[in-house]
């Protein structure tokens, strides 16, 4: 398990197409591993290997905000939309210290793969949804920043603690 170096907004490799994965090797193992050590340690809820330089279809999204709720697709392919909207703050971890407000559908339902290969449905909605969308969207070489609606934003900033005399 390591970190791997996110890739930010201008780099060639995030407006790539991907290539879909044949079969799961050690490598992409680890590489899943990776991504999710990645993901969690940049305070993400979502990552797709295009970010982390690597030219796969592969996402790792985890939305549990109190429990952990880890889910790897492998070539994830979007089947069904809900017509229902939400329209709501987003970002990225290849743009960082930015949002924008972005629609997205209530509902998705993707079909994918796990580390062994086998496919399954995951069905989503709200923010699940929200990041199956924006994370497969990467693969296609699609950064959310083409979808703000209204201008980019910096993200609100912690204020700084100052240090206590003694």
């Amino acid at each position: 398990m390591a970190l791997r170096k996110i890739r930010y907004w201008g780099d060639p490799v995030l407006t790539k197409v991907c290539r879909p994965v044949d079969k799961v090797t050690d490598k992409i193992r680890s590489l899943v591993e990776d991504m999710f050590d990645t993901m969690y340690d940049a305070f993400g809820v979502g990552l797709a290997a295009p970010q982390v330089g690597v030219l796969k279809r592969i996402v790792v999204i985890d939305t549990g905000l109190e429990e952990p709720d880890p889910h790897v697709l492998i070539n994830p392919e979007i089947i069904e939309t809900s017509e229902e909207t939400q329209t709501g703050p987003e970002g990225c971890l290849s743009v960082p210290g930015k949002n924008g407000d972005v629609t997205r559908p209530m509902r998705v339902k993707v079909k994918a793969y796990d580390l062994d290969m086998n496919e399954f449905i995951l069905e989503g909605a709200g923010l699940l949804a929200r990041a199956i969308c924006h994370e497969c969207e990467h693969l296609d070489g699609k950064l959310y920043v083409s979808k703000v609606e209204g201008e980019l934003r910096d993200n609100p900033t912690e204020p700084e603690e100052e240090e206590e005399e003694i």
